[in-house]
């Protein structure tokens, strides 16, 4: 074979070999470049991926739910609901807005159609509600929050779709109730705190000032007769003083929870006419009458015999003071397990519209005017709690006052 043969043998080599080593490349870089938009692909497919897992996270986390107005048909479709489903509204997907409307409380509908317009004439960019929620066939409601935006408008900037989420948030509610109720508990004992504190220091100078000047004026009295007033009027305003710091006294232990339940077993009758005999010398014989209403039954109790007995000593107290004529009776009844024991007068009784609880708060007075410092029937309430009872009154005005006690009979 000469070298012109060789040559042309070469160059045919040349010519086809070289078009397969181009597609050969060109392979190679399509076969690269594929594999890179696949890898990009799969870096988004993560992406997206892992966004809507955070996105579902986020939902079950502040149990809301996700849910879309189309504006034309005006009807809403709920996409996710990551709510408490207790006694919670199902929204079937296309449910017309007023049907939605419909399960809200009247009260805040007007509220709801309001901001909604605003929103879809453009002079809100969102609305944020809170509103009461109706549940079928009952008398309740719960509360739920809703938030809402434009999602999608047309060419010319008018609103095609609104996007919102909701939650309920009857917990929210119930800790707001409750911060409103502790700052007007808080308010209310500061007012009472400032009206004991005005009232106390008269409730202590006039048995002082009594006792003082009585003693004072004693030495110099030369009849009998005048010094034993005065020493009568000392022994009062004396007891009167006693009174006064143990009912602080004991206010103060019953909030410290210092005072021991010491339960015993006793007759009630006995307790009741130990108490007549009390307070018999306090009242005039001759205009009110004191007494026990007749009864055979003789119950046995177990439970403290002190406290039952301070919670009738702080009743007779009250219509000793409020009774001038008539009769003050101490009597029971048994109700199923309970045991009322009461303190019946025919004094001047209280007006309807404060026979309430509010009567036996601390520093409570109904007459101003009457001394006290307003803790004897805030001490009968908490014994009787203590015991696993409780305390109230019927009363009428100008003609007298039935305060009572309930326990339960062991």
């Amino acid at each position: 074979m000469d070298l012109g043969s060789v040559m042309r043998l070469d160059m045919m080599a040349w010519v086809v070999g070289v078009p397969f080593v181009i597609a050969a490349v060109a392979l190679l870089f399509f076969q690269r470049r594929q594999s890179r938009h696949l890898q990009d692909d799969l870096r988004q497919l993560s992406k997206i991926k892992r966004h809507t897992i955070e996105y579902e996270l986020v939902l079950k986390t502040m149990k809301l739910n996700v849910w879309r107005m189309d504006i034309s048909t005006q009807t809403v479709t709920v996409e996710s609901d990551y709510r408490d489903s207790f006694d919670t509204v199902d929204v079937p997907p296309g449910t017309s807005f007023s049907a939605l409307l419909n399960t809200v409380d009247p009260a805040y509908v007007d509220s709801i159609k309001k901001s909604m317009t605003e929103l879809l004439e453009g002079r809100a960019e969102h609305f944020h509600l809170q509103y009461e929620v109706r549940i079928p066939h009952s008398d309740r409601t719960y509360w739920e929050e809703s938030y809402a935006t434009i999602d999608k408008r047309d060419l010319t900037g008018k609103p095609l779709t609104i996007v919102g989420t909701s939650r309920r948030i009857d917990k929210q509610k119930e800790f707001e109730r409750a911060l409103i109720d502790a700052r007007k508990h808080a308010e209310e004992s500061d007012r009472l705190k400032s009206a004991f504190l005005a009232n106390i220091s008269h409730e202590v100078r006039t048995p002082l000032n009594a006792i003082v000047g009585f003693s004072e004026v004693l030495p110099l009295t030369q009849s009998e007769e005048e010094r034993q007033q005065l020493l009568g009027l000392i022994k009062d305003n004396n007891a009167r003083l006693l009174r006064l710091f143990d009912d602080m006294i004991h206010m103060s232990k019953l909030e410290a929870g210092g005072e021991t339940i010491r339960k015993t077993q006793f007759e009630l009758k006995p307790l009741l006419e130990e108490v007549v005999m009390r307070y018999a010398g306090k009242v005039d014989s001759s205009l009110v009458r004191l007494q026990v209403a007749p009864t055979d039954d003789k119950p046995q109790l177990f439970t403290d015999r002190d406290r039952i007995s301070e919670i009738l000593n702080q009743y007779v107290d009250n219509a000793v003071k409020f009774t001038s004529e008539g009769s003050i009776t101490l009597g029971f009844e048994q109700q199923d397990k309970l045991l009322r024991i009461w303190v019946k007068d025919t004094g001047k009784g209280i007006p309807e519209d404060c026979c309430d609880d509010h009567l036996f708060e601390r520093f409570v007075k109904v007459d101003e005017f009457v001394p006290g410092t307003g803790l004897g029937l805030s001490i009968c309430r908490s014994m009787a709690l203590s015991l696993g009872g409780k305390v109230g009154v019927q009363s009428t005005l100008g003609k007298g006052s039935v305060f009572w006690v309930e326990i339960p009979v062991e």
